[in-house]
């Protein structure tokens, strides 16, 4: 017990190296104009940067019938074989699926609540919480990499929750009084799913040791990112909300804070409206799950677009591996492949640093880390 004990100590030991070493020179976003802010002004003319013209030559599918598959946690957490079926047909073939009856509904409508209180504060108070430079955490917009790139028609609150002494609290807003208390709850319930969820891709994956991914999900990266997308009453058709993208991280967890529809998914070149089910939480596949995988499970490109009329929000809950990771396809899978590694091998911590560095833009950063 005492050499265990001196082997964790050491991991716990690196993880906070490693961490304090992402506020140093890992990079941010370059800040811009609120654009809650900006849509308040309702202008008949937006600034360029935001206008999107190849959104006209998107084609949306208009078949209502194209749904992603739902799956029920109680009776996936039973161990019941069917819907462990559902789940793995899930990441194989979509990426992305809506989980129900997974038993937070209490946690996620406190955590709605305080999300809508935040963005309706005055916006010197929200400026407070504001991102810093080389700062990936805070108030404003992610992925902003160059003074010329196109602009996503929404604001973010964006906050490491996981591990607890990664967070910083300089940017939980201490107004609504109850959003901190609360993020914590949230923070611990979404956290119990997903690792659920890991395991459970574990066991239909068919690793031999199933440790090998659930471990690494154990002491993850928990990011909590809360979006506003403001609503675009001349150019809603033109602007994006948040750009076509796969995630970056292992498994996203996203609850609708309102019911106003906005997420579409790639599928057969064509975008794909989601439609959220009641009290679901909509769960995607992101690019080191795909890695690690080894392509069994394929992370997916979505977008958010935005309402001319009314604002929406959403909670997106991201989780990942433990900083001391290697992100490589698992050895298991790769020894079963006929292809061999379909992806490299890179630390967590260099795999972060191309992330925060790079703009959204499909899958680009997945495909700069294939083999073949």
């Amino acid at each position: 017990m005492q050499g265990q004990n001196s082997i964790f100590g050491t991991i716990v030991q690196a993880e906070r190296v490693i961490l304090q070493g992402m506020e140093n020179g890992m990079g941010g976003s370059l800040p811009v104009e609120n654009v809650q802010q900006l849509a308040s002004k309702k202008l008949k003319d937006i600034p360029l940067r935001y206008i999107r013209p190849e959104l006209h030559s998107d084609e949306v599918s208009t078949d209502e019938s194209l749904q992603i598959p739902a799956v029920d946690f109680g009776k996936l957490d039973l161990g019941t074989d069917h819907e462990s079926a559902k789940l793995h047909g899930a990441c194989k073939d979509w990426g992305f699926f809506q989980l129900i009856n997974h038993g937070i509904s209490e946690a996620i409508e406190e955590m709605k609540a305080v999300t809508e209180e935040f963005f309706k504060l005055p916006l010197e108070e929200k400026m407070e919480y504001a991102q810093l430079t080389n700062s990936i955490e805070g108030y404003g917009q992610a992925f902003v990499v160059s003074e010329d790139q196109k602009l996503d028609w929404g604001d973010m609150l964006f906050l490491i929750a996981l591990p607890l002494a990664r967070r910083n609290m300089r940017f939980w807003p201490a107004n609504p009084t109850a959003f901190r208390s609360t993020l914590d709850r949230y923070s611990s319930e979404l956290k119990r799913v997903s690792m659920r969820l890991v395991k459970a891709m574990a066991e239909n994956l068919g690793l031999e040791q199933q440790d090998d991914l659930t471990s690494l999900f154990e002491e993850c990266v928990q990011g909590i990112r809360m979006n506003y997308y403001p609503p675009c009453e001349h150019h809603a058709t033109k602007v994006s909300g948040l750009s076509p993208h796969s995630d970056a991280t292992g498994i996203t967890l996203l609850v609708q804070v309102n019911q106003v529809p906005g997420l579409q998914i790639k599928k057969n070149g064509k975008w794909v409206p989601v439609k959220p089910l009641p009290n679901a939480i909509i769960v995607n596949i992101g690019d080191i799950i795909e890695i690690m995988s080894n392509g069994e499970y394929g992370s997916i490109e979505h977008r958010a677009m935005v309402n001319p009329e009314t604002e929406r929000l959403s909670i997106a809950g991201f989780h990942s591996p433990t900083m001391a990771a290697m992100i490589g396809p698992l050895a298991g899978l790769v020894k079963e492949s006929s292809e061999g590694a379909k992806y490299k091998t890179v630390s967590h911590e260099d795999y972060v640093k191309l992330v925060v560095r790079s703009k959204l833009d499909g899958k680009s950063l997945l495909e700069n880390l294939r083999t073949t």
